[in-house]
C-alpha cells in the first residue's frame, strides 16, 4: 500500500510552505535520506527528506504551489503500484484557496517557454533558467553552489553582476527602468515584514548614537590579518562582533526580552546578526558568544553567511537570538538605526568607517577613522541610561580592542 508524504512543519511558525523544486520525478526509485523536494517555508528553503523505500509514485503538488502543512504532495509506493487519488483534508481546501492567488506564487511556477534548449539541460533551479534566459546568458560554464552543483538563482545573479561590472550598458532614456508588474511575495518575504510591522508598533523603540575612534581596530586587524597569512581573513564586522559581546558582558541589561509580568535575563548570548539576501534580511545566530574567541565567531560568522546566501540556514540558525547586529558600513551608509529584532531588547546598528579631520589629545588637527555606532532600545526593558553605559562599554573596547582578548 502506498504511502502519503504529507507537508511537514519545517520551522516552529511555519504553516505553509512553497515547493520551490522536486528533486526526485514520479518513477524515480527512492530510499531513506534522499532529498524529495525543495520547500521555501516562512524562514528559509529547505530539503524535503524522504523515509520510505520504494518508488515515487505520484507527485500531487506542482512547482511554486504553496501546501499548508499536513497537505499531501506525493506518494511513494511498489514498482507498477497505483497511486491513490489525493486524500482532501481541511488543509487540502486551504491550499486551494492560497494557491488560487496569482499574487502570491513564486516566480518558479511561471512559464520558461524562453529558455533555451542548451540551458534546460543543465543542472539548474527553474528560477535560475528564466532569469539567465532573459538576460541571453548561458549557463553552460557557471559553477552552481545548490544541493548537487546545482545552479541556484544566487550564482546567475552573482555572474550577471560580475558581467555588468565589467561593461557599461548602453542608455536609451525612452526605456522603462524596469518592467511594470506585480511581483509575488516570497514566504520570507511576508514574515520579515510581518515581525518588522509587529516591533515598530509594538515596541516603543527608542534611539541613541556614538562616535568611535576606529583607528586601533583597524591597525590590529591589519596587524593579525598579515600574521596568519592565508589561515584566516578577520573582517571589521568580526571585531564589532567580538566587542559587542563583551560589552553585553559588562552590562547585561542589555541583553533581556520583554514578557509582559516578567523580563527575561538571558545567562548566554546568542548573537544575531544581519545578513543581506535577495528577499530582504536573514539573521542568522552565533550561539554562546560569550564563550567563543575572535576567531570561532569569525569561522562562524562566514558560514553562516555562506548557508543564509544560498538560502540553506535551519530554522534553529536563526532562532534564540538574544541580541542583534546589523552593519550597513560595506555600502558606504554612515548611521542609521535599526528595527528590533523581537525578542531582543535592542539592536546595534554599524555605520561605514570614514577618513575625517579630529582633533587629538594634543589638540593638533589630524585624519582620524571614525565609525557612528546606533542604538534602538525597548524602552519598555532598557532604560536612555543604561543603553548609554553599554555604548560607552562597547566605544571602550573597540578603541582599545586588547580588551577583547581578556
Amino acid at each position: 500500500m502506498a504511502t502519503i508524504i504529507d507537508m511537514p512543519k519545517l520551522s516552529d511558525t511555519m504553516t505553509v510552505g512553497t515547493l520551490v523544486n522536486w528533486l526526485k520525478k514520479e518513477g524515480d526509485a527512492v530510499s531513506p535520506g534522499d532529498m524529495l523536494a525543495e520547500v521555501e517555508t516562512d524562514k528559509a528553503t529547505m530539503e524535503l527528506e524522504n523515509f520510505d523505500e520504494g518508488i515515487l509514485l505520484k507527485q500531487y503538488v506542482k512547482i511554486g504551489e504553496q501546501v499548508p502543512i499536513g497537505a499531501p504532495i506525493a506518494a511513494i509506493g511498489k514498482k507498477g503500484e497505483t497511486a491513490p487519488e489525493a486524500p482532501v483534508s481541511n488543509a487540502k481546501k486551504t491550499s486551494k484557496d492560497l494557491t488560487n492567488n496569482e499574487e502570491i506564487k513564486l516566480v518558479e511556477a511561471t512559464s520558461n517557454k524562453s529558455i533555451t534548449s542548451s540551458n534546460n539541460r543543465i543542472k539548474a533551479s527553474p528560477l535560475a533558467k528564466k532569469i539567465a534566459a532573459s538576460h541571453g546568458f548561458s549557463l553552460q560554464s557557471l559553477l552552481g553552489t545548490g544541493p548537487g552543483g546545482r545552479i541556484v538563482k544566487a550564482d546567475v545573479l552573482s555572474a550577471l553582476n560580475k558581467e555588468a561590472s565589467t561593461t557599461l550598458p548602453s542608455i536609451n532614456y525612452g526605456e522603462l527602468i524596469a518592467k511594470d508588474e506585480k511581483i509575488p511575495v516570497s514566504n520570507i518575504r511576508r514574515t520579515i515584514a510581518a515581525h518588522l510591522v509587529q516591533s515598530k508598533t509594538q515596541i516603543p523603540h527608542f534611539y541613541l548614537d556614538i562616535e568611535i575612534d576606529a583607528s586601533p581596530l583597524i591597525e590590529l586587524r591589519a596587524a593579525l590579518n598579515k600574521s596568519s597569512g592565508e589561515h584566516i581573513k578577520l573582517t571589521v564586522n568580526d571585531f564589532i562582533l567580538k566587542a559587542s559581546t563583551e560589552a553585553l558582558r559588562r552590562v547585561p541589561k542589555i541583553n533581556c526580552s520583554w514578557h509582559g509580568d516578567t523580563i527575561q535575563q538571558h545567562g548566554n548570548i546568542h548573537l544575531a546578526f544581519g545578513v543581506a539576501i535577495d528577499d530582504g534580511l536573514v539573521t542568522p545566530v552565533i550561539r554562546n558568544a560569550n564563550t567563543k574567541s575572535l576567531r570561532q565567531i569569525s569561522t562562524e560568522a562566514k558560514t553562516l553567511v555562506e548557508k543564509a546566501r544560498n538560502k540553506k540556514l535551519s530554522p534553529n540558525e536563526m532562532s534564540g537570538h538574544t541580541f542583534t547586529v546589523t552593519n550597513l558600513g560595506m555600502f558606504g551608509i554612515n548611521n542609521f538605526f535599526g528595527i528590533i529584532n523581537p525578542p531582543d531588547a535592542g539592536i546595534l546598528s554599524v555605520g561605514a568607517t570614514i577618513k575625517k579631520p579630529i582633533v587629538d589629545m594634543h589638540g593638533n588637527i589630524t585624519i582620524g577613522h571614525r565609525m557612528n555606532i546606533g542604538f534602538s532600545g525597548d524602552h519598555r526593558v532598557i532604560d536612555g541610561a543604561t543603553g548609554a553605559t553599554f555604548l560607552v562599554a562597547l566605544k571602550e573596547i573597540i578603541e582599545t580592542p586588547a580588551l577583547m582578548f581578556i
